[in-house]
Formats: structure tokens, sequence, C-alpha cells
């Protein structure tokens, strides 16, 4: 794919929501990274009782704890945080091919340690209306991926 993503789910805890962003990873051939702890069981039975035929083939990393992760992902790789705590906006973000779009559990988002340390690689995406807390998990990546690859042209 000519735009390289990838999507990280710092330790999810609704399986329908990572089984929706698996099959938008697979429609996009976006790379989907699940860092550990999971709040579900992501074996073989569990997948094809939840209709997630689709699952094998899926490029998927899942990664022991958010420091593992870390270590492994390349250094100079370009990478973006989702919060609604964010002072920008995605659409005043430039993507980059190969860009990782790492986003928090639903119930707490991403750690306030991860947040304060990458103040200017968080991004937020905007909502109109302050009654609503936040959106899906799985809305969310699909906006952030299918905003990077418009950007992209891929």
């Amino acid at each position: 794919m000519p735009h390289d993503l990838n999507v990280v789910l710092v330790e999810p805890e609704i399986p329908q929501n990572t089984g929706s962003i698996g099959r938008t990873c697979l429609a996009t051939g976006t790379t989907l990274h699940l860092v550990e702890p999971l709040g579900f069981d992501i074996s073989d039975a569990q997948l094809r009782r939840a209709g997630l035929d689709y699952w094998k083939h899926l490029k998927l990393a899942v990664h022991k704890s958010a420091a593992d992760f870390f270590e492994a992902m390349p250094v100079d790789a370009p990478r973006v945080f989702f919060s609604k705590k964010a002072g920008r906006l995605i659409y005043d973000h430039k993507f980059k091919p190969g860009t990782w779009l790492i986003f928090g559990k639903e119930t707490a988002g991403l750690p306030e340690s991860l947040l304060s340390k990458n103040t200017p690689c968080l991004l937020k995406i905007p909502m109109y209306d302050d009654r609503v807390r936040s959106l899906n998990l799985s809305n969310a990546a699909s906006i952030a991926v299918y905003e990077a690859i418009r950007q992209l042209g891929a």
C-alpha cells in the first residue's frame, strides 16, 4: 500500500470495536497493532464466534505491553496520538506515509504520562456538541485512517 499506515490500540477493552477496526484495517491495507492487556480473547474460537472470518487475512501484531510496543516501534516513524484533550485537530496535521495512529482504551483513553511526553503529536477529532463526551473508538480510528489516506492520495 502506498500509505503504509499502522493503527495501534493500547489496551482495547471492547471486542466489537477491535473487530470493526480490524475490518477497516483490512479494507485499507493498514496494519493493526494490539497492545496488551486486552479486555477480551482473540483466540480462533472467539473470532469465529464473533463472525470475524476475515481476521486471518489481517496484518496484525500483538505486543505484550506498551513498553514492548514502543521499544519495537521504529524510532523515526511518524506517529500521532489521539485524545480529546489534544489542542490540534486532525485536519491541521499533515500525514506522512508510514504514520502510526495511536489510540487508547475505550474507558480512559491514553495514559496521561504518554500524552504529556507526546504533546506535539497529539490530535483530536472535532466534536461540535459538548454533550458528547467522546466518539466510539471504532469510529475514531476509521476517521483517522481515511483522513490520512485522503491526504496521501492513496
